[in-house]
């Protein structure tokens, strides 16, 4: 996953609470699973929920325990053909398309791995060297990462299933007022520094930090709602060209999309499958599972654009990256209605109009750790802010998630902006 920012954790003591505090996130969030659950891999940008517990103990058993404790033998020498990702550097691996044909090992021979590694990591915390303290930082926001990804991936395999199973029960719902008219943020323009800003933790994409000209214009104080989404549809807005790019209106006629992934009409009222099932639309939550060629769509017929990414977090600097509906605890996530004022963190990732593309001095880390960010820079758009299935603190106002425009399975909204 992404190359490590210098960051410096004070004491082995904290690290070893993180570490742990995030390793048994993992956990809990599949602990609702059947072994077969955790192995049908749905399609191929999902993975199953038993190689994500594997891969993300992969990379501490290789990055840290194999390179920087002397003597350490890995727990099953065939697990780094089945369970490394896109590292080249580290070898050949299993196809990515074909992770859900692994039935062995088994759910319970995954988590006895995982517990094997996680003896020996908090055994070495203490006397790591600090490069290898560093990969273990880098190695606990790597898992958060799969955390979110394993809800999505989770609640996409189980909507394949007729019978629409819930992972959890759901949470009793309590009405709330639809949100008012979306009121505008203004900026006059001018130049602004982008990116991050060297304290604490970042990935390398979100650097080098660096200036950008910005032309006055107007950002939402809030994403874009279920009930706003249904008069877009209402309004024939899947099956008018005229608002959509060419690229997406050829994947809208090639796919027959005609909703946000997950929305079905029954009985003449909008549901949506969720974590807990399917379930009534509720009108004042963030409308969620819809593309960059959808978002961009929904902004044109509503006489707006989407927002640079710069614009994004220039708005959003003011405010707190570890506030809004994030994740705390393995349950039926998801988006919630707003309550109040500007929003920027949790809920949906935000689709700028953004490419996903290196900043000015941008240079990938050393060795396979460096390889994640800087060869994914092609082809895909820049998005913001964290979800309901992003773990809370994993986010900041200069973090650069990125996705193919045609993406939808995970949290994803929209946040309009305008020209002044």
């Amino acid at each position: 996953m992404p190359a490590i920012s210098a960051v410096r954790e004070a004491e082995p003591g904290p690290l070893q609470r993180r570490y742990r505090e995030v390793r048994a996130l993992s956990e809990a969030l599949a602990a609702p699973l059947s072994d077969a659950d955790a192995t049908v891999q749905s399609m191929e940008d999902a993975s199953p929920a038993k190689w994500h517990l594997a891969h993300i103990s992969w990379f501490f058993e290789t990055f840290i325990l194999r390179d920087h404790v002397p003597g350490y033998t890995f727990f099953d020498e065939r697990f780094p053909f089945l369970f490394n990702s896109y590292y080249e550097a580290e070898g050949a691996r299993h196809s990515r398309a074909r992770r859900g044909m692994v039935t062995r090992p088994t759910l319970d021979e995954v988590l006895a791995y995982r517990a094997h590694v996680d003896e020996a990591m908090v055994e070495a915390l203490p006397d790591l060297p600090e490069a290898a303290r560093q990969l273990a930082v880098l190695g606990c926001h790597h898992e958060e990462q799969h955390q979110e990804l394993m809800l999505t991936d989770m609640l996409h395999l189980f909507a394949q299933n007729p019978v629409e199973p819930a992972i959890w029960p759901g949470e009793r719902k309590v009405p709330v007022n639809l949100p008012g008219t979306i009121r505008w943020i203004e900026h006059a323009g001018g130049i602004v520094e982008i990116g991050h800003d060297g304290g604490g933790f970042a990935f390398d994409c979100e650097g080098p930090r660096h200036r950008e000209l910005l032309h006055p214009h107007a950002i939402a104080d809030r994403t874009v709602t279920n009930g706003e989404w249904a008069a877009f549809i209402a309004d024939g807005g899947y099956a008018e060209p005229h608002h959509w790019l060419s690229d997406g209106w050829a994947w809208v006629q090639a796919n027959g999309i005609e909703a946000p992934l997950y929305w079905e009409r029954r009985d003449d009222v909008w549901t949506r499958f969720g974590l807990d099932g399917r379930r009534a639309l509720d009108p004042a939550a963030p409308v969620t599972h819809v593309s960059f060629f959808e978002a961009d769509a929904y902004a044109s017929w509503a006489g707006c654009r989407l927002p640079t990414e710069f614009e994004w977090e220039a708005a959003a600097g003011a405010h707190d990256a570890w506030a809004g509906n994030q994740l705390d605890r393995a349950g039926p996530v998801e988006p919630r209605p707003a309550r109040g004022g500007p929003a920027f963190f949790g809920d949906v990732w935000e689709w700028t109009g953004s490419a996903y593309r290196p900043y000015p001095g941008f240079r990938p880390a050393e060795g396979a750790v460096g390889e994640y960010n800087g060869k994914f820079m092609s082809g895909q758009f820049v998005l913001k802010g964290g979800s309901c299935a992003t773990p809370r603190g994993h986010a900041r106002a200069c973090y650069r998630n990125f996705f193919y425009p045609h993406q939808r399975w995970q949290f994803t909204g929209v946040r309009l902006a305008k020209d002044l």
